[in-house]
């Protein structure tokens, strides 16, 4: 490189430097905090540290291509312009602060979420109140922007002798323009020949998600925000992929199918129809680790504990995913996780058969009652547009309000306001299912004082916070003349958290359910596996609703052959659980099969896989895709006549 050219483009040696040393320090930091990181050793550490040096060369490239183009276009005889010389030193100082910024946002979102930024990160930037809001409270914001601003102003002023020429430069038009096209070429190559997924061979997640680069990882997972399933995942011809999964529905239920080749069937249900009241309730973040039930000592739930000894106890529910929309998708769609963005957030999503509107039209009141602004993750839209009235934090009165965070109102002033829709419509003389979602067991962690003896801003606070309320929920309802006849179905929407050294750890799916109606409902246990889509149907079955099902889920309590099955995924891996095995289907045709890990963070090894379950798992997946993507989730509002009850099962 010539001098002149060492001049010019002299300031990317002093961009790359200070890129790389803040990634390596990121990657340092990320490491020292994480134990099932460290629990790899020197080997994991080196994989880290080489793979992920190579993903942040890849993103300083792509990182820095404007500030190349900018400085090709800079003439010689500009180069010692007071302006253009005031104007490198600003960007620059900005290229520091966005970048001990972006390592603070990593540190951040990594204690939340256990990995490098991803399709969450991506998903929350059109939600900048929430999260702005949520990062305020939850953190000393305002003392951390401060320090940012600092530590940049330092780095700025003991790096300044790097970064600029003193004097005028040669303007060659050749000299100008031949590294910026190598540059280009470079970006192009590497943008054809490096994917994200190149780095998750280390078998442990954790330091996998430590080699790769913060940003590149944020735009990879902008990429794949909608992943068409036919594009990317594994299929068979899609004639054998339904049969395969109504031969696996016909084996569970005998329920007879109301057409020759999709998945609709006439569910007859083994009770009477019972017109009961519905409440379901799906809890933030409840992981069933959190329960004395499930062995937690001391337990962080010892009202739901207490109530267990009187609700039919579900010992083996397994989330669809690690988001909200994922548990709201499965517990009014029952349909598995398909790639990309849950259905709730998706362009197309009304119309389609609910559980809510499959009560509406059998004239129930359906409600959704959310904490929070329905608007949040299109909520409100998704719940309106199928069947459901909504009701969010903009009903209840600012007097009425005992605390709020960024995400909501208390769990407590959710109930109250959804006491009052349920008197409202008992006095209409009208059954109600209503779907409350609630807030409180999120970052911050805050909660009204007085409640117990619970430290604020901590998590197993906020548990507890949530359990009292509900505990207070269901004391409150029983003095309500409706409450006699109504089932309580407790859940949670998904796991208070998604990392974990497998790929696909499955113990950060298992949440609890139990269902709660003295008089209706027997006290017991059910132990088989079951998915969250099994969630709806068996409600459906405990209130003797006859309907035509487009459901993926079972009715686990009536039907003759249950299935011991779960469907868990992210945004990207689609997985089926099985009482020993776990198939994961990913992008680029990727099917393997794993010892799944249900108890523990423990590696889940890879199996040869068996090729029933295999078939099974991607003809579920592929024609939930479908389904939605055709416009056959639509509901069909004309239903033959029902047929009588059949006997019950003894």
């Amino acid at each position: 490189m010539t001098a002149a050219r060492r001049d010019r483009f002299g300031v990317l040696i002093w961009l790359a430097s200070t890129f790389l040393l803040a990634t390596t320090l990121t990657r340092w930091g990320l490491w020292a905090v994480t134990p099932g990181a460290r629990d790899a050793g020197l080997p994991g550490l080196l994989w880290a540290l080489g793979i992920g040096g190579g993903y942040d060369l890849l993103a300083f490239l792509y990182f820095a291509t404007p500030a190349m183009l900018v400085l090709a276009l800079i003439r010689g005889a500009w180069w010692t312009h007071r302006f253009v010389q005031g104007a490198l030193a600003a960007a620059c100082y900005a290229w520091l602060v966005l970048l001990v910024f972006i390592a603070v946002a990593e540190a951040v979102f990594w204690d939340e979420f256990q990995a490098r930024f991803n399709f969450i990160a991506v998903d929350y930037l059109v939600y900048t109140h929430e999260v702005i809001g949520n990062l305020w409270q939850s953190y000393p914001l305002g003392w951390m922007l401060v320090g940012i601003v600092v530590l940049a102003m330092l780095l700025f002023f003991a790096t300044r002798s790097w970064r600029h020429a003193a004097h005028a430069l040669p303007d060659p038009h050749r000299a100008r323009w031949a590294l910026p096209m190598l540059w280009l070429v470079a970006v192009g190559v590497s943008a054809a020949a490096v994917d994200a997924g190149m780095k998750d061979r280390s078998g442990n997640t954790y330091i996998d998600e430590l080699a790769g680069n913060g940003v590149y990882q944020f735009f990879a997972a902008y990429r794949a925000a909608s992943l068409d399933y036919d594009r990317y995942y594994a299929q068979r011809p899609l004639d054998e992929a339904f049969g395969t999964v109504r031969h696996a529905m016909a084996e569970a239920s005998g329920a007879p199918f109301t057409t020759g080749t999709g998945i609709e069937r006439r569910i007859v249900p083994t009770k009477a129809s019972r017109r009961l009241n519905i409440v379901l309730v799906s809890v933030e973040s409840l992981s069933a680790e959190f329960s004395g039930r499930f062995g937690r000592s001391p337990s962080l739930t010892p009202r739901l504990d207490a109530l267990a000894e009187q609700s039919l106890q579900f010992n083996r529910l397994f989330a669809s995913g690690t988001r909200t929309v994922r548990g709201l998708e499965a517990l009014s769609l029952a349909v598995p996780p398909t790639p990309g963005e849950s259905i709730v957030k998706r362009p197309g999503n009304t119309g389609l058969t609910t559980l809510g509107s499959l009560l509406g039209d059998a004239g129930y009141r359906s409600m959704f009652l959310y904490g929070g602004y329905a608007a949040f993750d299109n909520m409100g839209p998704f719940f309106a547009g199928n069947g459901y009235e909504v009701y969010d934090r903009t009903e209840i009165d600012e007097a009425n309000i005992h605390h709020e965070t960024i995400w909501g109102v208390a769990d407590e002033d959710l109930y109250t306001m959804a006491l009052s829709r349920f008197d409202e419509t008992h006095a209409q003389g009208r059954p109600f299912f209503a779907h409350l979602m609630t807030t409180s067991n999120h970052r911050p962690y805050t909660f009204p004082e007085g409640r117990g003896p619970w430290p604020q801003r901590r998590r197993e606070s906020a548990v507890a916070y949530s359990d009292w309320a509900l505990g207070d929920f269901i004391a409150r309802a029983s003095r309500h003349p409706w409450f006699a006849d109504t089932v309580f179905v407790l859940t949670a929407d998904h796991c208070a958290s998604s990392g974990g050294l497998a790929k696909l750890p499955a113990f950060r799916y298992h949440i609890p359910m139990w269902i709660y109606a003295p008089g209706h409902v027997a006290p017991g246990q059910y132990d088989r596996l079951m998915a969250q889509v099994d969630v709806v149907p068996t409600v459906l079955g405990l209130v003797g609703q006859a309907y035509e099902s487009p459901f993926y889920g079972e009715d686990v309590l009536s039907a003759p052959n249950p299935p011991a099955r779960a469907y868990i995924g992210t945004y990207q891996l689609l997985g089926y659980l099985t009482d020993d095995r776990l198939v994961e289907l990913s992008p680029n045709q990727g099917v393997r099969t794993v010892v799944p890990d249900v108890d523990t963070d423990g590696p889940q090894p890879e199996v040869p896989g068996d090729e029933r379950t295999t078939a099974i798992a991607i003809s579920a997946y592929q024609t939930a895709a479908w389904r939605f993507a055709t416009g056959a989730m639509q509901a069909r509002r004309s239903m033959p006549p029902a047929p009588p009850p059949r006997p019950p099962v003894e």
